[in-house]
């Protein structure tokens, strides 16, 4: 994100009250117990097994630890990830 756009937008979060993962591109993560995992506003898929799930973000990687995984559905910008979740964990670039 540009410099002007890293100052700004969390000013016109707080001022226009918006959510703040729309308006500085952060990842939106769910978690349903240790059974599913719902992730909005990412960049695509980087790593799958059916022991991780590696995702891009704007400022780095979301990974995801378990077993038994099971992609439900993937959009373009949104994944439901099924299996037993063990760990979430966020890599920074």
């Amino acid at each position: 994100m540009k410099k002007w756009q890293q100052k700004i937008a969390p000013l016109l979060t707080k001022y226009f009250s918006l959510p703040s993962d729309v308006m500085m591109e952060l990842p939106r993560i769910t978690i349903v117990g240790d059974l599913h995992v719902y992730i909005e506003n990412h960049q695509g898929l980087a790593v799958y097994s059916d022991t991780e799930l590696r995702l891009k973000t704007n400022k780095g990687y979301v990974q995801i630890t378990g077993s038994s995984f099971v992609l439900k559905m993937m959009l373009p910008e949104e994944i439901l990830l099924e299996g037993t979740i063990k760990e979430v964990t966020f890599i920074p670039e």
